[in-house]
């Protein structure tokens, strides 16, 4: 009777579909929205989109199938999926960095979350916001973020396939419907040709390692890989679900939004604000968009529909960032999965107060800085994001690597693969092998010495 309760506990996917939903729904997020065009704007339109094809494609992918397939072969939470596979305290490390990344950046990531459904408030009722007041005034953000924390425990609550198989089958599909509408009407404005060009011709001369190193970080970012998000998703697979096939959808679909971020983004920006420049940083989603929903007729309702997108976006992340604590607490501590995700769920609602409040110029959460080999990161906010949600997510993927590359034997992974997906051997089994343990650790202790500043000047991802 208690295998039972504690199968019930964890949960497992009722399909394949639910599987790639809740995955996909993982990846994408905020990073496709939100960061992905400034990022673009920032690093040379065109040519940061092909360097970014191809870090998913070469680098990410081969990393997203990593994970899942630990996982699945565990049946656990990140740190019991290495001690259950052989992995001693050392490489056990990188399942306690999950667990504690999925929870910081559920935080601070609510924060930004919560923005966003003040957004579709004002866009509703139509009054304008200066986005430089709102976030400066925790009356609004404060219990904003509490609400979307809310709504994420009540769906973790649910279970597996009762909660975030549920939510994700029917979030994924409303988040399509509602970005492929805006860009299409962001692409059929006079005068969007310029921002489709600037969008997606590439410039290859711009191509430099800055952009490189920015490029392949955002794919880490936005693929969800390093946070131990893959390997809880995949502990609930069932062994004759086809994982490369899976994956493949992720991949996907996971690129696809962020292609269509950028598609709302510039031919709206170029059309509507000609002269206005695309490297409006952090700020362009929530400052300068507003102004081009403004300047569309029906705008208002255009700009609503958009916060709703980047809220259901931000809300198909943080279900699975919640979720990796939540299966730590059951697997390794024997909770309950209502008692995992109240607690965890309140311990992020108090860590968010600091990084809302370091929005607040001359605050002492504001005010913290640090330096990071030369790197200066500033606020509360600032660091949380560079710590563990750059930093901390591009150790974990070396250290995965390395581990089921060197530390495992890599082979047994790729069995894990091939269950559910026959065609997985030859060329592609070989290839898939020799890039887990070769390619993309090299890929990544490059990136990590060049954010510590050991080609130069020292660069934050």
């Amino acid at each position: 009777m208690a295998v039972n309760n504690e199968t019930e506990e964890r949960g497992e996917f009722g399909s394949s579909l639910g599987f790639i939903m809740a995955a996909a729904g993982s990846a994408v997020g905020l990073g496709n929205i939100w960061r992905f065009p400034y990022l673009v704007g920032e690093n040379g339109g065109g040519a940061f989109v092909f360097v970014y094809i191809i870090c998913v494609l070469f680098i990410a992918l081969p990393l997203l199938l990593n994970e899942i397939a630990l996982g699945r072969k565990s049946g656990k939470n990140p740190i019991g999926a290495i001690r259950e596979t052989g992995g001693n305290k050392f490489w056990q490390l990188a399942g306690v960095l999950c667990v504690l990344v999925c929870f910081f950046v559920f935080s601070y990531y609510s924060v930004i979350a919560g923005w966003t459904v003040g957004y579709i408030i004002t866009e509703i009722i139509n009054v304008p916001v200066d986005f430089a007041e709102f976030v400066k005034t925790p009356l609004y953000v404060i219990p904003l973020t509490f609400l979307f924390i809310l709504m994420t425990i009540l769906i973790v609550l649910g279970g597996v396939s009762g909660g975030i198989e549920k939510a994700s089958k029917f979030l994924m599909p409303v988040l399509f419907i509602i970005i492929i509408f805006i860009a299409g009407r962001a692409v059929t404005l006079e005068g969007a040709g310029a921002g489709i060009e600037y969008y997606l011709k590439p410039d290859f001369s711009k191509i430099n390692p800055a952009v490189i190193l920015q490029a392949l970080g955002q794919a880490f970012f936005s693929m969800s890989v390093g946070w131990g998000l893959m390997i809880t998703f995949g502990s609930y697979l069932p062994k004759k679900s086809n994982i490369v096939q899976s994956a493949g959808w992720i991949a996907g679909m996971d690129t696809s939004v962020a292609l269509l971020g950028g598609l709302m983004v510039f031919p709206a920006l170029f059309a509507l604000l000609p002269g206005k420049d695309p490297a409006a940083g952090p700020a362009l989603v929530f400052d300068v968009l507003p102004k081009v929903f403004a300047a569309m007729p029906g705008g208002h309702i255009v700009g609503a529909l958009f916060f709703i997108l980047l809220m259901v976006a931000a809300l198909t992340s943080t279900i699975s960032m919640l979720e990796v604590p939540v299966a730590y607490m059951i697997d390794d501590r024997k909770w309950g999965r209502k008692r995992a995700t109240w607690t965890i769920g309140i311990a992020a609602m108090a860590l968010s107060v600091p990084s809302a409040l370091s929005q607040i110029p001359g605050t002492f959460f504001a005010n913290l800085h640090i330096n990071f080999f030369g790197n200066r990161l500033e606020g509360f906010f600032g660091i949380m994001d560079f710590v563990f949600g750059t930093f901390a997510v591009i150790v974990i993927c070396l250290m995965l690597a390395l581990y089921t590359g060197w530390a495992s034997k890599i082979s047994e992974y790729a069995d894990e693969l091939k269950l559910g997906a026959p065609g997985f051997k030859g060329p592609f089994r070989m290839g898939w092998m020799f890039f887990v343990k070769w390619i993309c650790p090299i890929v990544i202790i490059l990136l990590i010495l060049n954010m510590v500043g050991v080609f130069g000047t020292a660069q934050a991802a």
